[in-house]
């Protein structure tokens, strides 16, 4: 019991983490019709940049509660400012051409992985955690570290948060109809161009927030972080539904289960689940669990 207890927490934090980095995919993808490959390298660059922030508060192996709380300001705002910052800088005039904003986001996403082996070198490097936060506690007799308890509370509140984004509030009513009619709502006098900076903001802080828990979750980075993460993002997202965060939930939760407990009872087999998985579903319902008809 206390095994299958250890693997079912597990898997929920890995799915927590995939997430994270997939409701920003799901949003701008949702919201902007873009699919944004540089997304991964978001998610290394704040993971990075929470290593740098405890780092620098608490130096040595073991990191301070200052320094995490101060990473987890420092994290969502170096995601969201490379995202705006890609977003004005290059993808603002593409957006009637698809395939060049798939080729600019995998350039980008390339260049700053490069980046990152430069800057911090290509090794990887123990993420420092607070000690309450790498401690475990006892559930029905599983010892379960910490930081999978504070990765899955932050995963359901990011997903309550951006619900109510989306649903209550003006700018998200905006993107929404900005999406389905530019020109209409540029004619009501209405700055679609920054509503749209502001999305893809907020997803490049989610990534940032996903690349500092899921630091936390696997121990340590290394500059390939995102990019290996960035896959199962995407068929999180597919499986979902492109667009839908309730789907990409759902999804995140099947495919974190599957996983752990494929790769527990095999070697193999957790991968190769989720790609099964991926397969029925393109399938049996294209458009994804959640996604909506088109």
């Amino acid at each position: 019991m206390s095994t299958f207890i250890l693997i079912a927490l597990t898997g929920l934090a890995l799915a927590a983490m995939y997430f994270l980095l997939a409701a920003g995919l799901s949003l701008i993808f949702g919201l902007m019709d873009v699919l944004n490959f540089a997304h991964g390298a978001f998610f290394t660059w704040g993971a990075y940049a929470a290593w740098w922030t405890i780092g620098q508060v608490s130096p040595g192996a073991r990191g301070s509660t200052g320094g995490f709380l101060l990473a987890l300001l420092v994290a969502p705002l170096v995601g969201a400012a490379l995202a705006a910052a890609v977003e004005v800088g290059l993808l603002r005039r593409l957006y009637a051409r698809p395939i060049y904003q798939v080729l600019v986001t995998l350039g980008v996403g390339l260049a700053l992985s490069q980046l990152t082996s430069v800057i911090w070198r290509p090794d990887a490097r123990p993420f420092p955690q607070p000690a309450w936060l790498a401690a475990t506690s006892t559930v029905l007799g599983a010892r379960v570290p910490n930081n999978r308890f504070l990765l899955i509370g932050a995963a359901v509140v990011v997903l309550a948060g951006m619900l109510l984004f989306l649903r209550k509030t003006r700018y998200g009513l905006v993107v929404r109809a900005g999406a389905e009619n530019r020109e209409m709502v540029q004619a009501l006098g209405i700055d679609v161009d920054r509503a749209f900076t502001v999305v893809f903001a907020l997803g490049g802080a989610l990534a940032g927030l996903g690349g500092l828990f899921g630091a936390a979750y696997f121990g340590a980075i290394d500059p390939h972080l995102g990019s290996v993460n960035l896959i199962f993002a995407f068929i999180v997202v597919v499986i979902g539904g492109l667009g839908s965060i309730g789907g990409s939930a759902l999804a995140a939760v099947i495919i974190g289960l599957a996983q752990q407990f494929g790769n527990y009872y095999t070697t193999w087999a957790g991968d190769f689940v989720v790609v099964l998985l991926l397969a029925v579903v393109l399938l049996v319902r294209p458009r994804g669990l959640l996604g909506a008809k088109h």
